[in-house]
């Protein structure tokens, strides 16, 4: 069997969407004939943690952990944030949010010296394990997942190091993208020519969604475009509980996942808003279920909405509970971010949402990659997020299919082309190439 070096920072226990690509090419792996071996981070400072999904790792799989130096703690208490604030849901806010001067510092001390982010110091410790790891268990090929894009420059050393193929990962775009910092021309600079080092070095690039590879592109339109494969995110049917959909007493809609500046309900409050002040909609007919992690304006929007009573708040919850929740619901609420990528980005929730056949009420462009893959599967109904009155009749739509108890019926067969599984194997295909050309 193959053996294949994974470089990732997301791994159990840490939760999240961003472990599940990894975890599950960790299980379907050796299905394929490529047998993988972990590097990840000993002291990692992670959005959630998911102890469950340390089930998941198959019990011969070999994971080193590698300490990181993480810069958040000091990062919160410059800011005066307590330290259980999760940064990631904080840092990301919408165009023109005020930041107060200790912010302000602080994103001007992360834009300037955390190149290519935050993670960088696990540079200190993982190159050198990487490429130990790479002759002590005659590693044919490594995988990258970024982001953090640290773990692109973590297998870029091995690579330059031992000549090893190497495909690098990426579920988001590098610099300009929405979660990174605004950077001044120096560390611009450095961090563009870094990006276009793992890009062009690479031997395939890796990407969850086709608007990676465009991105990538049209700042370094000499890369040979077939350098760029496609591996969309997906879905486990292995994942999901043994739970039958009955309808709930009051009609619920269910977020999991996320939320923060550019990614926030206020659309969807503005049109249950209208629909009750028109009593086309009553109080006591629906439930908002959001569970996950929310960023501070978030919390003041849900406060501030006169539909407060039907919003529950849920903290995050283990992968498992968590698509127990959504079978259990009577419909699912995706958002988009607002940003200049929106037409292109394809969250990964999207195909868990899709695994569970419920109906999706999705709130994006309607001429984008999400609205496309909803109509392909049949899984629901799509309104951006300036249509408030669009975004109110598809809800009517899902809340009068309950109300009738009809259910939706999405293309299943779509669906299943979805599968972890299926995209494990396609994965394999590609290191098996790799292999026999080198």
């Amino acid at each position: 069997m193959k053996k294949l070096l994974i470089v990732a920072y997301y791994f159990p226990p840490s939760g999240g969407p961003g472990v599940q690509r990894v975890l599950k090419y960790t299980k379907y792996l050796p299905e394929f004939g490529w047998q993988p071996i972990i590097l990840t981070v000993e002291n990692g400072t992670f959005p959630a943690l998911d102890y469950s999904l340390l089930d998941e790792i198959p019990k011969n799989v070999v994971v080193v952990r590698t300490k990181i130096y993480e810069p958040y703690d000091l990062y919160r208490i410059f800011t005066g944030k307590q330290k259980s604030t999760a940064i990631d849901v904080n840092v990301i806010r919408k165009e023109g949010q005020k930041l107060s001067l200790q912010e302000q510092i602080a994103e001007f001390i992360r834009a300037t010296f955390f190149i290519p982010d935050a993670r960088v110091g696990w540079l200190l410790t993982a190159r050198s394990k990487a490429v130990e790891i790479c002759k002590k268990f005659d590693v044919d090929a490594i995988y990258s997942s970024s982001p953090p894009y640290t773990c692109s420059l973590i297998a870029r050393y091995a690579k330059r190091k031992l000549g090893i193929p190497w495909i690098a990962g990426f579920r988001d775009p590098w610099t300009g993208f929405i979660s990174t910092p605004k950077r001044w021309l120096l560390p611009a600079m450095i961090d563009k020519n870094l990006e276009y080092s793992v890009f062009s070095e690479a031997d395939l690039v890796e990407v969850a969604w086709l608007g990676i590879k465009k991105d990538a592109l049209s700042k370094f339109p000499n890369l040979p475009e077939d350098k760029f494969i496609h591996i969309p995110n997906g879905y486990d049917p292995a994942d999901y509980p043994n739970v039958k959909y009955e309808p709930n007493s009051v009609f619920t809609l269910t977020y999991t996942g996320s939320m923060y500046g550019r990614r926030n309900p206020q659309s969807l409050f503005k049109a249950l808003e209208k629909l009750v002040e028109d009593e086309v909609l009553k109080l006591d007919e629906f439930k908002i279920k959001l569970i996950g992690r929310f960023g501070a304006e978030v919390h003041q929007m849900i406060e501030n909405t006169s539909i407060k009573s039907c919003v529950e708040v849920v903290p995050y919850l283990p992968h498992n509970e968590s698509l127990c929740q959504l079978m259990k619901s009577d419909a699912l609420l995706l958002i988009v971010d607002e940003a200049k990528e929106s037409s292109e980005i394809v969250p990964g929730k999207v195909y868990e949402y899709l695994g569970t056949g419920r109906p999706i009420l999705a709130i994006a462009p309607t001429d984008g990659e999400v609205a496309k893959l909803i109509s392909e599967t049949k899984s629901g109904f799509v309104a951006h997020q300036s249509e408030i009155d669009k975004i109110g009749k598809n809800f009517l739509k899902l809340i009068n299919l309950w109300k009738e108890n009809r259910e939706h019926k999405p293309d299943l067969s779509e669906i299943a082309k979805y599968s972890r599984k299926k995209h494990t194997e396609k994965l394999a295909d590609y290191l098996n190439c790799l292999c026999s050309n080198a």
